[in-house]
């Protein structure tokens, strides 16, 4: 049995999910991130099986999404990067609101997201030390070259992409290396390309810093979680959280 439910956590509304009457117990703690014009409530079903794996899941809405979109679709487009960054900017704020509420058993603090919530998972392990293991599920932690194609910045592209380079994957190999990470992928995504996993698996690879490195890839599937990326994910995090 698992207990769900929506509250305030530091400055914004959150899916709260855990094991049924452990609320106000220290649990380890998977923050998790939704992908582009969806919400925390859609991807609910990772909040649903964490918790049943025994996991306090918190799932914030990203910036102008879920219960924060201010009801304009087509300037949300195209803003795919600024909102990016404002999740992982948020981050912080988030981390000390679960360690004041005493909610993280043992700094057992964890992160993962789908598609642009994987974006943010991959940002955060760039700079966040103190998480202890991560998922990507259909991301790219290849900010600066992605955002050529990808929603291209509609305003101001060049310092809106030079804000992204802080928290890029290219710069931080080692950062991503000294914990374990999982990456799942779709060969046939067509969204984000599953050559941007690729890209860090290989860059991981040459380096020689793979040790720590899971990776899943399913053929003919395009930009979409499936029943086996859930299930991994679930599996990672029993073993290396």
């Amino acid at each position: 049995m698992i207990e769900l439910q929506t509250q305030r956590l530091g400055e914004h509304e959150i899916l709260h999910a855990f094991p049924a009457g452990k609320g106000d117990q220290p649990l380890p703690v998977v923050v998790f991130y939704h992908g582009f014009t969806s919400s925390k409530l859609v991807y609910s079903y990772f909040a649903v099986a964490l918790a049943q794996a025994g996991f306090r899941v918190v799932m914030p809405d990203a910036p102008d999404h879920g219960a924060r979109f201010t009801g304009n679709e087509q300037a949300r487009l195209g803003q795919f990067w600024q909102i990016l960054r404002g999740s992982l900017v948020e981050f912080a704020a988030l981390r000390d609101a679960l360690y004041q509420a005493g909610l993280v058993a043992d700094n057992r603090l964890a992160v993962a997201g789908a598609s642009m919530g994987g974006m943010t998972a991959l940002g955060i392990m760039t700079r966040h030390p103190e998480v202890k293991s991560v998922a990507c599920l259909m991301g790219s932690g290849y900010f600066t070259s992605l955002a050529q194609t990808l929603f291209p910045p509609q305003d101001d592209a060049e310092a809106v992409i030079a804000s992204l380079a802080e928290w890029e994957v290219s710069y931080a190999l080692p950062n991503l290396a000294n914990r374990p990470l999982f990456l799942w992928h779709g060969e046939a995504d067509d969204v984000v390309p599953a050559g941007e996993t690729f890209r860090l698996q290989q860059a991981l690879i040459r380096e020689g810093l793979d040790k720590n490195l899971t990776c899943l890839w399913e053929a003919g599937v395009r930009h979409r979680i499936t029943p086996a990326a859930l299930d991994a994910t679930v599996a990672f995090f029993r073993q290396h959280l």
